[in-house]
């Protein structure tokens, strides 16, 4: 029988628990994306609340591209120092972290003319190669700064995610088309990562289990990637999918992320309004799936993984209000009220 409170491994690393903080937007950092004390003051936190596992929220891999306000940068070196200070943090607390990268919706090929790119023929050769490059080259910061690994954004609309999508995807130079096609540049970035990073470095994806839009990436896009990835050796899949209201209750994302986990040996991880402890245990035990993510439930207690440790059988506070965001950055409405 599995247990969340099991110490585990993702590739080489050891994981404390099943419990990971889904990558979150905080609207903490500064205006260039540099880290400031209330970032740092916030990852220690939740280390000390008891997760095993953090992802950070998403960084941009170009220093034009920012699809949210004051979010973290990773795109050239002076990051590097800064973000040793936030992973010593996390690991004096016995907790492992992760970043996240992602290129926004669309591609500047020239700095000075300020061009952008959709998914279509307007991108060349040299731009794939410069796309690659930016998400190699932000790991690797990552890996000098000490972070544990990395998880590539290919969810939620962002331009990864774009790529599998045939109403984003027009490309006619072997990445578009084809479902082969579509999914080749995530793969590439994938394996031109593991080429450059050491083989204990985790890297990770976040990946839509569906669109749900019309004439969107569905479950068959989401699957083919994922034994794709699965038989390339990453390490492990976060199962997400862009919002949709008619998926009610704990676990939306847990019939597709069921049918994943059961089809490839690369570890699952389910996000999605999960917010019971007997719900999670379930989900590991009738499942094969092996982690549970949580997004809203860490704003509004940062240390409701310690809690769930200590005895406690209730639910996680959040009610998925969606009042999250408060003077430009999280901040569990709940909390407001306390104070």
């Amino acid at each position: 029988m599995k247990k969340l409170f099991d110490v585990t491994k993702i590739g080489e690393a050891t994981i404390k628990n099943r419990f990971i903080r889904s990558a979150t937007w905080e609207g903490m950092a500064d205006e260039e994306g540099h880290l400031t004390s209330e970032l740092i003051d916030l990852y220690e936190k939740l280390a000390k609340g008891g997760v095993g596992l953090i992802i950070s929220s998403y960084a941009t891999i170009f220093k034009y591209d920012k699809p949210s306000k004051r979010m973290l940068g990773l795109y050239d070196d002076s990051f590097i120092n800064e973000y040793k200070e936030l992973t010593h943090k996390v690991h004096e607390n016995n907790s492992k972290i992760i970043a996240q990268l992602v290129l926004g919706n669309e591609f500047i090929s020239s700095e000075s003319d300020k061009s952008y790119y959709g998914l279509d023929d307007s991108i060349t050769e040299n731009d794939i190669k410069e796309i690659k490059n930016a998400f190699v080259q932000a790991a690797l910061r990552c890996e000098k700064a000490g972070f544990d690994g990395v998880q590539i954004h290919g969810a939620h609309g962002y331009f990864l995610s774009r790529t599998l999508s045939p109403i984003y995807n027009k490309m006619n130079n072997g990445y578009g088309g084809s479902l082969d096609n579509r999914v080749k540049l995530i793969e590439e970035v994938y394996s031109d990562m593991r080429s450059a990073l050491k083989d204990e470095f985790i890297i990770s994806i976040k990946i839509n289990s569906n669109d749900f839009e019309e004439g969107g990436a569905t479950f068959e896009e989401c699957k083919k990637l994922c034994l794709n990835l699965d038989k390339l050796g990453i390490d492990f899949i976060e199962i997400s999918g862009n919002s949709n209201n008619e998926l009610k209750g704990e676990g939306i994302y847990l019939d597709y992320a069921k049918e994943v986990a059961q089809s490839i040996t690369t570890p699952v991880a389910l996000v999605g309004v999960n917010r019971s402890l007997d719900f999670m245990e379930e989900v590991i035990n009738l499942t094969d799936i092996q982690y549970i993510s949580m997004c809203r439930p860490f704003i509004c207690e940062y240390d409701i993984v310690n809690k769930f440790e200590n005895g406690i059988k209730r639910k996680s506070r959040c009610v998925s209000c969606g009042k999250c965001v408060n003077n430009g950055k999280i901040n569990c409405i709940l909390n407001l009220k306390d104070n």
